[in-house]
């Protein structure tokens, strides 16, 4: 499974979002992480989109989240900013070919197909499992000190 760039920087901007106490600005979040401000930009326009972050406009504005992060899934990001489609679509290749099959023969998905779409199951299933709050949770773990205590000093 192959995600785009974008899925990394929006999860990273929910989580700092869970713990930040006021709008943040989009070219902060992006400072924050030091990543390009035009594309991070796409990425919070994806979230907004799927009503996971909101804008809040005026002069204290910028980003919030939309919900609790403890109703925010690692899932629900991945797919405001890659969309919701499965990574394997079948073709059908086995009604292609000098041996094709015909379509009375392929009424149910092949082997292959079936593999796959168990697959992308278990994934979505993971990751659904994981909201934004478990991330900032485990975040908080992986450092010795009150990592967004720090965040929040300096947004």
């Amino acid at each position: 499974m192959k995600m785009s760039g974008g899925v990394e920087w929006a999860l990273h901007c929910t989580v700092v979002l869970s713990a930040a106490e006021r709008p943040v600005p989009a070219a902060r979040l992006a400072e924050l992480h030091d990543v390009s401000a035009s594309y991070l930009a796409k990425q919070l326009q994806a979230l907004s989109r799927a009503e996971i972050i909101r804008s809040v406009q005026g002069h204290a504005g910028g980003y919030e989240l939309a919900r609790p992060a403890s109703r925010i899934t690692v899932l629900d990001v991945v797919e405001a900013v890659d969309g919701p489609q499965p990574a394997f679509v079948c073709t059908e290749i086995r009604q292609r070919g000098p041996l094709a099959a015909s379509a009375e023969a392929c009424e149910k998905p092949c082997a292959i197909s079936r593999a796959m779409s168990a697959a992308d199951q278990a994934w979505r299933a993971s990751l659904r499992a994981v909201t934004i709050a478990d991330l900032a949770a485990q975040v908080g773990s992986d450092y010795d000190a009150d990592v967004f205590a720090g965040v929040r000093a300096w947004l």
